[in-house]
This record gives C-alpha cells, sequence and structure tokens, in this order.
C-alpha cells in the first residue's frame, strides 16, 4: 500500500514538471504564474507550494527534470566517439522544434551566473556534467580507435559545448537566418574528420 502511494505522488510531481516545464517555455521565469501551473495540473496552489515550497524551487527542479528526460532520450552516456558527438547533433535538431525550452534555458542559464539565482548550482552542475560526459565519450573514441590518442577531449569538450550554447542564442534572435541544427552538424562532421587517427 505505501509503495502504490508512493508511485502515485511520484506519478503526480511529474505531472506538476511536465505542465511546469510547459508553462515555463511559454512565458519564461519571470512570466510563469503558480496560479496557472496549479490550475492546470488540478491542484490549488497551496497544494503546488506543498510539492514544492516556492516558485524558485520548482524552476530548478523543472530545469533537473528536463535534464531527466533528455538523458532518457539521448542515452548519450553510453556512446562512445562518433556515436556521441553525432548524439550533440540530434539534441540541436530536437531543440530546433522546441523554442520555447531553448529560450527557457539560455534566459535561466544567463541570469545564473550571479551566485544568488535559484538556478546557479543547477547551471554550475549541469555544465560540469556536460563537460565531463562530452570529454568522456571523445576519450573512449581515442581508446577505440575512431580518433586520434593525442586529442584533448577537454578542450574540445569546451569548444563543442560554447558551439551549441552560442548557435542557440543566434538561432534564438533571428531564427530566419541561423540554421542552428545545420551549422551544429556541419561542426561536428568537420570534427570527426579532423580528429580521425
Amino acid at each position: 500500500m505505501r509503495r502504490r502511494g508512493y508511485a502515485s505522488g511520484e506519478a503526480r510531481r511529474e505531472r506538476i514538471l511536465a505542465i511546469a516545464l510547459q508553462e515555463f517555455a511559454e512565458n519564461g521565469y519571470r512570466g510563469a504564474s503558480l496560479a496557472r501551473i496549479a490550475e492546470r495540473a488540478e491542484l490549488t496552489q497551496p497544494g503546488l507550494l506543498h510539492h514544492f515550497t516556492s516558485k524558485e524551487r520548482l524552476l530548478v527542479a523543472v530545469l533537473e527534470y528536463r535534464d531527466e528526460v533528455d538523458a532518457r532520450r539521448f542515452d548519450f552516456e553510453s556512446m562512445t566517439g562518433v556515436a556521441a558527438l553525432r548524439t550533440l547533433a540530434d539534441v540541436v535538431d530536437y531543440n530546433a522544434r522546441v523554442p520555447g525550452l531553448v529560450q527557457l534555458f539560455s534566459v535561466i542559464s544567463g541570469e545564473a551566473v550571479t551566485a544568488d539565482h535559484p538556478g546557479h548550482a543547477w547551471a554550475r552542475a549541469r555544465y560540469r556534467r556536460l563537460r565531463h560526459a562530452v570529454a568522456g565519450a571523445l576519450r573512449r573514441g581515442a581508446d577505440a580507435g575512431e580518433f586520434r590518442a593525442d586529442l584533448d577531449a577537454e578542450a574540445h569538450a569546451d569548444r563543442l559545448i560554447a558551439m551549441m550554447d552560442g548557435l542557440q542564442t543566434q538561432w534564438l534572435i533571428d531564427q530566419d537566418h541561423v540554421d542552428m541544427a545545420a551549422v551544429f552538424r556541419a561542426y561536428v562532421e568537420d570534427l570527426i574528420a579532423s580528429l580521425r587517427p
């Protein structure tokens, strides 16, 4: 009986996070309304605050939830070398279809550079995790013989992440003239060619 209650509580929490993610994506952090999120989740606002004690905590939970969903969708950690780099290009392709989420991520990441922002710890941990994962995939590619053994995995990871984030910003500002997915995929293919033994 206790297990069923836990499962339904987790399902309710995941439903709230999915709704809040949509609300934040549509309206940004400042424009998102706890009252609207509660209404869409068929809760009262105090009921919503029972699960997440503040808008800031809800935001951090939403950002972590989005990372979990992406991790399940792309399973990057199990990939090596070329497959991992092409999966990053697939992530950018996917992001081009969800501009609201990309905008939310970009705005929150930009705001989170200040230590007192509610998303600061999330952003720092996310970038560290991403750099570690990308560098690890590049090293596994070198170990498998796909890439040169002397590659600087950390430097390439930093450049890949910078390219992704910079293209996202340009694309958000001028989608008519920046094809984020095509440019990033071409960059990845150039990188793969340059890293071949």
